[in-house]
C-alpha cells in the first residue's frame, strides 16, 4: 500500500478546566449516592437525558437539579455564566458533604451508646434473673435473716428510767436558772452556741432536748417543728489522721479501699458520706463530755460553725467525668449544709475547755442539787410508778446522792426489790428497803461531817471538788517545843504544797496578831480525811485552827471559812464560792464567812445559809470566836 494512502492516527482532544470541574462535579455526586441511585436519583428530577449530553449547559442545568434536589429549574446556563454556576454548585457539594460526614460521625456514636444502653439493660435483666432465682442468698443467710426477724418480735415493755424520765421542763428540778439561760439562748431570733457546765446527773441533757422543743413554739425562734436533735458523746469521736472515716464531720469512701457503692465503685467514683453536723443541720447538734473530744477533731468542728458548710476532697474525683451523679458533683464542689446550734456538755471545770471552743459559746452552769432537790426527785419518780415513799426513806437517799440520775435509780431498784420481795406491784417505798439497795450500792455519805460540840482548836473550812462544795475539818494541836526554841510545824503531806503555803503563812500572821514566840511551840495541822486541797483557800480556816488552839479559845461549828490569807492578815479572793456555798447549805451549816472581792460572785438564790463578808483575820476572829 502505497505510504501516502495509510491514514494518520487521530489524537485525544484534552478536556478544558471548565469540562473537568464539571465531571469532577459528576464524580462526586457517583461517590456519594452510586451509581446506581444516582441514575434513579437523575430519572426521578428529569436530568437522566441532561446529564447523558454533551452539551456542557445542559449537564450543568442536570447537576443543578441532583445538587438542589430541585427538578423545578430548568433555564439552561449560557457558556458565559457557567463558571459562575459550577462555583455555586461545588459550595453546596462541599456543605452535603460535611453534613453527611457529621451525620455519619454522630450515627457512629449513637449506635455506640445504643450498644452500651443494650449492655446494661442486659446486665440489669441478669441480675434481677439472679435475684428472682435466689440471688446471693444462701441457706443459712436465709436462717441469719429469719434469726433477725424473731429478734424483732420480742420486746421489752421499756426501761423504768424511761419511765420516769421528765417530759416537761416543769418536771425539772432545781435548774430554774439554768434552763431560763438556756431558753434565753435558743428561743432568740438568733441563736447561740452553748456550753454546759455541771456535775453528773443533774439534767444537762434532758434540759437541752425539752428547751429546743419548747423553742419550737416561740415565733421569733428559727427552729422549724421538724428541727433536729442530734446527740453524739465526745468520749467515742475520735479524730481519723487518714480521714478514712469520720462520723462527726463525714469522710469521703474511696472506690478502691473502702468499697463506695457498687455502681460508683465500678466506676471509680469516690462517694461523700455526711456526718452528724449535717444530720443535725437546721437544728441543735448535742455532745456530751465535749471536754473529752479530740483537740483536733474540736478545730475542726470550730471550722464547721464558722463556715456552716462541710468540705469534701478526694484525689479520685474528676469533676469532668460524664458518670459522676449530680449530687456527688454537689458535695465535692459546694460542701454538705452544717448549720446548727452546737450544745456541748461536760462535767469538767471551764478552765479545762479549750479556749477557742469556749470563745465561741455562751456558758451556763447547773447547780448542783440540794438534798431537798434530791427528794422532790425522788418523789417525782415514785409518783409515775404509783409509789408512795415514806419521808425517813426519802431522806435518806439525799444523804448518799446529789444526782438526779442516780437517786431515781435507787428509787427504781427499790421498787424492783419489793415487787421481787411481794410479787406483786407494791404501794409503799420504805426505809427499809433503801437502806438494802444502799448497802448493795456500796454508797457512802455525801457529806459525812458529823456534828459536834465546839472545842478549841476545830474549824470548818470549805473547798471544791469538781462541781460539788466539801466541808473541810481543819483541826489544829499546840504543844511547848520539844525542844526549846525550836518547835515544828507540821501538817498533811497529802493536803499539797499550796496549802503547806498556807500553813507557813498562818505562822507569820500569827506572830502579827498575838505577838508570841512561836519557836516555843510545836504546831500540828490536820485536814480530817486526808484529802488533797492543794490551793490558797484554806489559808484562813488554818489561821483560826492554829490560833483557836493556841489561845484555847473555841470556834463556832455552824460557820464555814475561806479565804486565802496574806501575810499582812488581809482575806484575799478565792474561787469556787457558788459550790463552796451550796456544798456549805448540804451541810446544813447557819453561816459561811467570804472574803469582801467575792461579793460579787455570789449565786442569786434564796437557798443558802447567811453570808457574812470579811477583809481580815480580825474580821474573822471577831465572827467565829465563842
Amino acid at each position: 500500500m502505497p505510504e501516502e494512502s495509510q491514514k494518520k492516527p487521530t489524537t485525544r482532544r484534552k478536556p478544558t478546566a471548565l469540562e473537568r470541574r464539571i465531571n469532577a462535579l459528576e464524580q462526586v455526586l457517583i461517590q456519594i449516592y452510586g451509581p446506581e441511585r444516582l441514575v434513579l436519583r437523575a430519572g426521578k428530577l428529569q436530568a437522566l437525558k441532561q446529564l447523558r449530553s454533551g452539551n456542557l449547559e445542559l449537564k450543568v442545568l442536570a447537576l443543578e437539579k441532583l445538587i438542589f434536589d430541585d427538578p423545578a429549574i430548568t433555564r439552561v446556563p449560557t457558556r458565559r455564566g457557567l463558571g459562575k454556576i459550577i462555583s455555586k454548585l461545588e459550595d453546596e457539594l462541599a456543605d452535603m458533604i460535611a453534613r453527611r460526614s457529621l451525620e455519619d460521625e454522630l450515627e457512629k456514636k449513637i449506635a455506640e451508646r445504643m450498644q452500651e444502653r443494650h449492655e446494661e439493660y442486659v446486665r440489669d435483666i441478669r441480675n434481677q434473673i439472679l435475684k428472682e432465682d435466689g440471688g446471693p442468698e444462701t441457706a443459712e443467710t436465709l436462717k441469719k435473716l429469719e434469726r433477725l426477724h424473731q429478734l424483732d418480735r420480742v420486746t421489752l415493755r421499756g426501761s423504768a428510767l424511761d419511765v420516769v424520765r421528765p417530759q416537761t421542763l416543769s418536771e425539772v428540778v432545781g435548774q430554774g436558772p439554768a434552763i431560763e439561760s438556756l431558753m434565753a439562748k435558743l428561743a432568740s431570733p438568733y441563736p447561740q452556741h452553748v456550753l454546759l457546765y455541771g456535775p453528773p446527773g443533774v439534767g444537762k441533757t434532758t434540759v437541752a432536748r425539752l428547751v429546743l422543743e419548747a423553742a419550737k413554739a416561740f415565733p421569733q425562734s428559727p427552729f422549724q417543728d421538724t428541727a433536729p436533735f442530734v446527740e453524739a458523746d465526745g468520749t467515742t469521736l475520735r479524730w481519723d489522721p487518714r480521714e478514712v472515716t469520720n462520723p462527726l464531720l463525714g469522710s469521703v469512701h474511696d472506690p478502691i479501699y473502702q468499697g463506695a457503692r457498687r455502681e460508683l465503685a465500678e466506676s471509680g467514683i469516690p462517694e461523700p458520706k455526711t456526718g452528724l453536723v449535717t444530720e443535725a443541720h437546721g437544728g441543735v447538734l448535742f455532745i456530751d463530755e465535749i471536754g473529752e473530744m479530740d483537740p483536733i477533731l474540736q478545730n475542726k468542728l470550730l471550722k464547721v460553725l464558722e463556715d456552716k458548710r462541710v468540705r469534701f476532697d478526694s484525689p479520685y474525683y474528676d469533676p469532668n467525668d460524664v458518670n459522676v451523679p449530680q449530687y456527688v458533683h454537689k458535695l465535692f464542689q459546694e460542701g454538705a449544709p452544717a448549720d446548727f446550734i452546737l450544745v456541748g456538755a461536760t462535767t469538767r471545770r471551764p478552765d479545762d475547755i479549750a479556749p477557742a471552743l469556749r470563745s465561741r459559746c455562751a456558758e451556763i452552769f447547773f447547780d448542783p442539787l440540794r438534798p431537798e432537790d434530791i427528794q422532790r426527785i425522788v418523789d417525782g419518780a415514785a409518783e409515775k410508778l404509783g409509789l408512795a415513799v415514806d419521808q425517813d426513806a426519802r431522806e435518806l437517799i439525799s444523804q448518799y446522792t446529789l444526782e438526779g440520775r442516780r437517786a431515781v435509780t435507787l428509787v427504781v431498784d427499790a421498787y424492783s426489790t419489793r415487787y421481787l420481795a411481794r410479787g406483786q406491784r407494791p404501794k409503799r417505798l420504805d426505809r427499809e428497803t433503801v437502806e438494802r439497795v444502799i448497802s448493795r450500792s456500796r454508797l457512802s455519805l455525801v457529806n459525812p461531817w458529823i456534828k459536834r460540840d465546839p472545842e478549841p482548836g476545830h474549824v470548818l473550812g470549805l473547798a471544791v471538788a469538781g462541781f460539788h462544795g466539801l466541808v473541810l475539818e481543819v483541826e489544829a494541836a499546840v504543844f511547848p517545843a520539844h525542844e526549846r526554841g525550836r518547835g515544828r510545824w507540821r501538817f498533811n503531806e497529802t493536803a499539797g504544797s499550796m496549802a503547806k503555803d498556807s500553813v507557813f503563812n498562818a505562822e507569820a500572821c500569827l506572830r502579827r496578831v498575838t505577838g508570841r514566840d512561836l519557836s516555843q511551840y510545836d504546831v500540828h495541822v490536820n485536814i480530817v480525811g486526808g484529802g488533797n486541797i492543794d490551793g490558797p483557800s484554806a489559808g484562813v480556816a488554818i489561821f483560826v485552827a492554829v490560833y483557836s488552839a493556841l489561845t484555847q479559845t473555841p470556834v463556832r461549828l455552824d460557820t464555814a471559812i475561806t479565804g486565802e490569807l496574806s501575810l499582812s492578815g488581809r482575806v484575799k479572793p478565792v474561787g469556787g464560792i457558788p459550790e463552796k456555798i451550796f456544798g456549805a447549805a448540804q451541810a446544813g451549816l447557819r453561816r459561811v464567812l467570804l472574803p469582801e472581792a467575792n461579793a460579787h460572785d455570789v449565786p442569786r438564790t434564796s437557798h443558802r445559809p447567811d453570808l457574812v463578808f470579811v477583809q481580815t483575820v480580825n474580821d474573822v476572829l471577831r465572827e467565829v470566836l465563842l
